[in-house]
């Protein structure tokens, strides 16, 4: 026993400031191992400082990478960032207020009740991962927040049914550059709506996007109700911490300022030297031996609390928009990345822990433990009784504990995050822990975690796509007959099965008739009348 006891404070890092524990007892690390690359740890954590302190990250945009300064602004390299940050703050203090208060009103001249956040990606998952995690204590009464985060016509009708009337709704359009399709698309969607209810879109719509962008200079023309900053160095999936979802958490009565307090805090303790006494230099160790350098083991996302339950989405993205790579700054090969999924405890017990325990060994687990049952209070005499003196969060923790224990038992490797309860400065911290793990886990294996050439790739052909579609269109003949998908794409030098791709999508939604879609060979297509 004392044995197991001192296995744990080995491998137990822990800080004060933050009551935030990180448990690697079951995490299969070894000091000779540690020892060994510490120049390796060392060097990432050198890189990481530079980083903050100003130097080019992103070098195919020529451009610094500054979502540390987010919290803690006089980092900046330049006093005029640490201003815009500072002025940023001010500017979302005031707009909640307003908005809360009833300063700010709708056209009506009624307070707005809600919002709707328009965005994809990072702009999107970071304010979702908020309103999860924190709504349920902080948030004022009444105001609610939506996300359209597709652009599927569906999806959007279904927020539209849910959401009713606009009059008394925000609308907060959330793109870097202002050109984001998907963006663009549920804004011009919600447009319409306003002007189906005979509303004045502008007077409720506010962009968040950077200086001079076609958004921006868009809101500026028809004057929109409100335009917040981004900023080139704050990439999408890096930016809940900056208006993108401070702006958002501020409306919902959040503590905003506590995310920032937390997430400061972290980026401290993950300044610690040497990397063996770093929580942030230790969890991208972990992912590096158990990938074997990599990403060959999945990371599985196990938070057993359920405001946490967003935790592995908004990590999916951060972690494997920022290290699946081809090339690395080399210009090498080496097909990199961290496979990142999960659910939450203890709906983990039911889905998929019986092929974590007994299927492939093809990946390693992150709990995030939660010690208090009820965020924001403890639990008292009155709590319900499931059996003799055991609640329903002592279950929830004897299935965690239980969980792990048997993933042990089989050899699988895990980390425990572990917080005393779910808080605005405990989400701000696990924010950043994450992602100074990515920043470390890039520098140990060479990849620009910065960049996403395979995201603008797939840009760039869904834009092929329609090109394809507008010609297919123009070449269609109009009457009876018609046309099949392999003789039009003759007449345009084009592939037959993405002719036909095009045409069976458009054919469905009435957009062309069509005879039959059952063979794609002798289907005939015409213009619809």
């Amino acid at each position: 026993m004392a044995d197991a006891l001192d296995h744990y404070l080995t491998w137990r890092l822990y800080r004060a400031e933050l009551d935030i524990e990180l448990d690697f007892a079951d995490a299969q690390l070894d000091e000779p191992s540690l020892t060994a690359n510490a120049p390796r740890l060392e060097a990432a954590l050198d890189a990481l400082h530079r980083i903050e302190g100003g130097a080019v990250a992103n070098v195919d945009e020529g451009r610094m990478v500054g979502h540390y300064w987010l919290r803690d602004p006089e980092r900046a390299p330049d006093p005029a960032i640490a201003a815009a940050i500072h002025a940023s703050w001010r500017q979302i203090e005031a707009f909640a207020a307003g908005v809360r208060d009833g300063q700010i009103l709708a056209d009506d001249g009624r307070p707005f009740t809600g919002a709707i956040l328009v965005g994809i990606g990072g702009s999107a998952l970071g304010p979702q991962l908020l309103e999860a995690a924190l709504t349920a204590r902080d948030s004022g009464p009444g105001f609610s927040l939506r996300v359209l985060d597709n652009t599927d016509p569906a999806g959007i009708a279904d927020l539209l049914a849910e959401t009713g009337t606009l009059a008394q709704t925000l609308i907060l359009v959330v793109s870097k550059s202002g050109s984001t399709v998907e963006t663009r698309n549920g804004m011009l969607e919600l447009r319409a709506a306003c002007a189906r209810q005979a509303l004045e879109f502008p007077r409720r719509a506010i962009a968040i996007t950077c200086e001079g962008s076609a958004l921006d200079q868009l809101a500026e023309r028809e004057g929109w109700l409100a335009r917040f900053p981004m900023w080139d160095w704050v990439g999408g999936r890096t930016s809940v911490l900056s208006p993108v979802g401070l702006l958002p958490a501020a409306l919902l009565g959040h503590d905003w300022r506590g995310l920032l307090r937390g997430a400061a805090a972290m980026d401290q303790w993950g300044r610690v030297r040497p990397a063996r006494r770093n929580p942030a230099a230790l969890l991208a160790w972990l992912w590096y031996q158990q990938g074997s350098g990599h990403g060959l083991r999945d990371m599985v996302i196990l938070p057993y609390k359920d405001r946490l339950s967003l935790m592995s989405r908004y990590l999916q993205q951060l972690v494997m928009e920022s290290l699946g790579k081809r090339l690395d700054r080399q210009g090498r090969e080496v097909w990199q990345g961290l496979a990142v999924y999960g659910n939450k405890g203890s709906t983990d017990q039911h889905a998929y822990v019986q092929q974590l325990r007994d299927g492939l060994h093809n990946f390693f687990a992150v709990f995030v433990r939660v010690l208090r049952d009820l965020d924001g209070h403890v639990t008292g005499p009155g709590m319900v009784e499931v059996e003799p003196q055991v609640s329903s969060g002592d279950c929830l923790d004897g299935f965690y504990q239980g969980t792990r224990a048997a993933l042990a038992e089989r050899g699988r490797a895990s980390v425990t995050l572990v917080l005393r309860h779910v808080d605005a400065a405990a989400v701000g911290a696990l924010i950043a822990l994450f992602e100074r793990a990515v920043g470390i886990y890039a520098e140990l294996i060479d990849v620009n975690a910065y960049h996403q050439p395979g995201v603008e790739a797939g840009k760039q052909a869904a834009k092929g796509v329609l090109a394809l579609q507008a010609a297919v269109l123009a070449a269609m003949p109009a009457g009876p007959g018609g046309k099949t998908a392999r003789e039009l794409a003759e007449a345009l030098g084009a592939d037959p099965v993405a002719v036909w791709q095009v045409l069976r999508h458009l054919a469905t939604n009435g957009r062309v008739s069509v005879d039959s879609l059952v063979d794609p060979s002798t289907a005939l297509f015409a213009r619809a009348t």
